[in-house]
């Protein structure tokens, strides 16, 4: 496993990402969204840097069920609190395609947010497959699988206090390991 980004390099990160947000929003209140389950780890650290009234709610969302590349995109919107005439933060783990957070940011519009904006902790240089571009961001990552702060490989991983990269033979002993 090679590390990518230290605990310190990511708390210095959601730093500058809560600072980047109030200095957008200041004192208006904010209604700030988890995309579940790869998001709770910055969600929870960037929520207590805000200093703006917030409501928070989650919704899940999930394209990578059990392998390194995106698949089908599927949302549950249920646990989700109204967003109508209310300004929205969308905070996501990475984006990779797009996919994820330009349909979400779509729910939100039609669910009748006044306004949506995005914040993901890592922004992968990759080819993405929608006009989206995320708001607000952390970190600018290579085109790399990667688990650590919340994020997984097959719901191993999510509790690295850093951002690290899979090597192939950790990829698939990790596999194995969770096929037995």
């Amino acid at each position: 496993m090679r590390v990518l980004l230290t605990e310190s390099q990511l708390t210095d990160g959601v730093e500058r990402l809560a600072a980047e947000i109030d200095a957008h929003y200041g004192d208006r209140p904010l209604t700030v969204i988890a995309i579940m389950t790869g998001s709770l780890v910055l969600f929870a650290d960037l929520i207590r840097r805000l200093s703006m009234p917030q409501r928070v709610g989650v919704i899940r969302a999930s394209s990578y069920r059990g392998g390194i590349k995106s698949g089908e995109l599927t949302v549950d919107s249920q646990m989700m609190i109204d967003v109508t005439g209310r300004d929205v933060l969308l905070v996501d783990d990475i984006f990779d395609t797009g996919k994820t957070l330009d349909r979400i940011s779509g729910m939100m519009t039609d669910f009748g947010a006044a306004s949506v904006k995005t914040g993901v902790l890592l922004h992968k240089n990759t080819d993405h497959v929608v006009d989206l571009r995320p708001d607000f961001v952390a970190f600018e990552i290579p085109d790399e699988f990667v688990v650590g702060y919340g994020l997984d490989y097959l719901d191993m991983y999510r509790n690295l206090p850093y951002l690290a990269v899979l090597s192939p033979d950790e990829i698939a002993q990790t596999a194995a390991d969770a096929a037995s």
